[in-house]
């Protein structure tokens, strides 16, 4: 890929298609549209959104009275297991697998730093995430429509921000172990490893040091938003008004404590999930052979 800076007439300032980051992003995004694992994960997201809507509508438990019901919870796992993974295998194979077919190489020669590649491969990653959830938020919306009974806009808009907030944060943790390991194949295993460990030993594991330790609830808490799948289901429980039990004692303890801005803190977390990250990112593709 040649990455061309052409400046304005009496101005040295770079045109904003030609800045190397988004050149690199825009790179990114058609690598992504030609992937065909891309469209195996996000098809099989938006089939799966409408499978549950479909489902939800035929017993009529799409919302509750609170604006809350069962298929804006299935939705939200389904984020949780989904998106999550595709974020984490996309994101790690990208500059591993660059790496191992000299391609990576080969752009570093560019007139073109190296976080500037890193910030372009980390936001057209996001771009490309992003726009499979809001294809799949998109055919559910509809399906939910032709069924005759609809999800509110708001709460469907509300769950794809911030759905896209984990993409960013989940990414970024794929970027950092795309730079710490060398071989694609093995980055993508360690990204389905890290996965595994907050979809589901992050919540089971809090769960049986609870009943095994007795943890007090503060400290579970703590625990919780550590993990940032856990952080995304506080925002969204409560953003969405969900009930409380879904929250279980480490949720309805947040709630006690900081009321409503339980929603901002566990964005705040899902925010830093994504900086620290990319700042380790950074630095340690800065330092690194990538030869």
């Amino acid at each position: 890929m040649t990455i061309r800076i052409v400046s304005f007439t009496g101005s040295n300032r770079t045109p904003p298609r030609n800045y190397p980051p988004v050149v690199i992003a825009s790179k990114v995004i058609q690598e992504a549209r030609r992937d065909w694992w891309f469209w195996t994960y996000a098809g099989g997201f938006a089939l799966l959104a409408a499978a549950i809507t479909v489902t939800a509508t035929q017993h009529r438990t799409l919302t509750s009275s609170g604006g809350f019901g069962r298929a804006l919870a299935s939705l939200i796992a389904l984020v949780q297991l989904v998106i999550t993974l595709m974020s984490l295998t996309l994101g790690a194979r990208q500059l591993s697998s660059e790496r191992e077919s000299k391609t990576l190489v080969f752009l570093l020669t560019h007139p073109v730093s190296r976080t500037q590649v890193l910030l372009g491969t980390f936001a057209g990653h996001v771009a490309a995430m992003s726009a499979s959830v809001l294809l799949g938020f998109g055919v559910a919306g509809v399906f939910s429509a032709l069924r005759g009974n609809p999800i509110d806009p708001g709460l469907l808009l509300r769950l794809t921000a911030l759905s896209c907030l984990l993409v960013a944060a989940t990414v970024a943790i794929g970027v950092l172990v795309s730079t710490l390991v060398q071989r694609g194949s093995a980055a993508l295993g360690v990204a389905i490893s890290v996965w595994f460990c907050m979809v589901f030993l992050g919540d089971l594991g809090l769960m049986g040091a609870t009943v095994a330790t007795q943890l007090p609830t503060e400290t579970l808490f703590a625990a919780a938003l550590l993990n940032p799948v856990e952080a995304f289901r506080l925002a969204t429980v409560i953003s969405l008004e969900g009930s409380l039990d879904a929250l279980g004692p480490a949720g309805t303890y947040a709630v006690d404590t900081f009321g409503r801005g339980v929603a901002a803190l566990a964005i705040l977390v899902l925010g830093l999930w994504t900086a620290v990250p990319l700042a380790l990112s950074v630095q340690v593709f800065q330092r690194r052979d990538q030869a």
